[in-house]
């Protein structure tokens, strides 16, 4: 390989929105995530439901159903 042509080589936290962290490799110094496996819901089998801001509502609203 040539040298002085790769990206070093860090130790690297990734912090999750959930507020978990760990350590692994990366280009970067850190990484912010939205999902983990923390908190991811495969991993967890606990299901989430994100409010849509009623939008089955509004729909229905609009067209007089």
């Amino acid at each position: 390989m040539k040298p002085e042509i790769h990206p070093t080589y860090h130790v690297t936290t990734v912090t999750c929105a959930c507020g978990n962290s760990f350590e692994t490799g990366s280009v970067k110094q850190a990484l912010k995530v939205d999902v983990c496996s923390a908190c991811h819901p495969h991993f967890t089998g606990v299901q989430k439901f994100v409010d849509a801001g009623g939008r089955v509502d509004r729909f229905k609203k609009k067209y007089g159903l």
